[in-house]
């Protein structure tokens, strides 16, 4: 028999088709991608040329546009509903607080799995998994969600839970689910792809591993020991289909394509009036504030050019010296062009409040020091990014393979040396930007997000890049 797959994963809650990038060569080349209706369109297909057909969800999907952080994440649930999944995990789910997680779980019709959340008292906080059962197969899906939730994410995400890697849950939970008659075994994990191939190369039993969180494009699926994983981009710009051959309870043979969610795939009319209904009163969200003369992407891992508008708009609503923020991977792009009040919204969906802090020169050698070490750790389990921190201001001169405490060689603020003792004036967003406990004088402005990009755009009327790099690899 043949079991059908459709995935999708870290959507970041893109109701509507929007820009993406797609690489041709050397070249970036920007072209509308995603959207739900295409997304539920592709999922049809699928389904209509075989009945056994799962659709999962690999998580980053209640959080990430404007309508979504406004309704805490219910905006979505008639959408995700009507795809029809069979179970989703989570990362950014969790940021309105676990409560809030567990209302959205009960107007949905599919699970959150969670082998790895714990509430205070040891309990499991969602279930460890599920078996659907198929013609005469049983498949089990066992949920890892992402470790880094009560680590690096703000406090709210976590508070009253505690998250492990998975890596001691995991070996149980396979045993557990053999028992109960089993024929196959999938992961959903939103620990990341790094992190799915360390665990899946220590912990054999798992026959498909659907991965998430670090929006990798996988055109192949990837073979660790005998387990097939795949991963499928960002912003529903793509969809996974991955088709099982099953013979005697295993699987025998497997195809996968990834998918592109272009304008070949017809919109489905119902969908559409789930979404328009959802956009109706965002329409504010079209008004454009500006123009850039380049690509605005976030597609690199050391810095790139929608942080550094970001960035220098902190810093000049704030007077500060430099400017910090979090190397988010969210954000789908923006093309040489006018920029929209919805385009700074996908930038930093939560608006948050800008803060100053005065840090002392050491204490930002040591916090980019740590977030190197969160990002490029040689411990894939212990790498919790995001990219890298974004600074603006600031040059870095730094080994990549060097040993954790050991990667930056010399700092520079502006064109001088960082003085560790100096005390230099940092604007930065939220505690992901620069976390509680540093520095002091630590003041939350008038000004959110949106709006100082909107004042610096008014001043700076077409946008183009400095280009002062953030970090040199030596």
């Amino acid at each position: 028999m043949k079991i059908s797959i459709a995935y999708i994963n870290d959507v970041h809650g893109y109701l509507e088709p929007h820009q993406e990038i797609f690489f041709e060569g050397g070249e970036k080349k920007v072209a509308v991608a995603g959207g739900y209706s295409r997304i539920y369109s592709l999922v049809q297909e699928i389904r209509s040329k075989n009945p056994n057909t799962l659709v999962f969800d690999g998580g980053d999907t209640f959080h990430g546009t404007l309508p979504l952080i406004d309704s805490k994440g219910e905006a979505i649930i008639p959408i995700l509903n009507k795809i029809g999944f069979q179970a989703m995990v989570g990362h950014w789910d969790f940021a309105y607080g676990p409560s809030q997680l567990k209302k959205l779980e009960s107007l949905l019709n599919h699970p959150v799995l969670g082998i790895n959340v714990y509430n205070n008292d040891g309990s499991l906080f969602l279930d460890p998994y599920i078996v659907l059962e198929i013609e005469n197969i049983k498949v089990a899906v066992i949920g890892v969600c992402s470790n880094i939730i009560d680590k690096t994410m703000p406090k709210q995400f976590g508070e009253g839970l505690l998250v492990t890697d998975g890596i001691n849950e995991l070996p149980g939970a396979i045993e557990s689910v053999r028992s109960l008659g089993a024929d196959i075994v999938f992961l959903l994990s939103h620990n990341g792809y790094p992190q799915d191939i360390d665990m899946l190369g220590q912990i054999p039993g798992i026959d498909v591993c659907l991965s998430a969180h670090t929006h990798n494009r996988l055109y192949e699926a990837t073979i660790i020991n005998e387990t097939i994983l795949i991963q499928c981009g960002c912003h529903g710009s793509f969809v996974g289909h991955l088709d099982l051959e099953i013979n005697d309870g295993k699987i025998q043979d497997f195809n996968y394509k990834l998918l592109a969610v272009d304008n070949t795939v017809p919109l489905d009319g119902g969908m559409d009036l789930l979404i328009d209904q959802v956009m109706k009163p965002y329409q504010a969200l079209n008004e454009v504030v500006g123009r850039t003369r380049m690509l605005l992407d976030r597609y690199n891992t050391l810095e790139s050019p929608m942080d550094e508008l970001l960035l220098r708009s902190l810093q000049d609503a704030s007077g500060s010296e430099i400017a910090f923020s979090n190397g988010w991977r969210y954000g789908a792009p923006i093309p040489a062009g006018p920029i929209t009040k919805g385009d700074l919204y996908n930038m930093v969906p939560m608006n948050p409040v800008v803060s100053t802090v005065d840090l002392t020169g050491g204490e930002i050698f040591k916090m980019l020091e740590e977030n190197l070490e969160r990002t490029f750790c040689i411990d894939p389990m212990k790498q919790m990014g995001g990219y890298v921190k974004r600074c603006w201001n600031i040059h870095v001169y730094m080994r990549i393979e060097n040993p954790k405490g050991h990667r930056i060689q010399q700092i520079f603020i502006g064109d001088q040396p960082l003085e560790p003792e100096k005390l230099y004036k940092a604007a930065f967003i939220t505690s992901q930007g620069v976390a509680e406990g540093l520095g002091c004088n630590r003041q939350d402005l008038t000004v959110k997000a949106v709006d100082a990009v909107i004042a610096y755009l008014k001043k700076n009327a077409d946008f183009d890049l400095i280009k002062l790099s953030s970090f040199s690899l030596v």
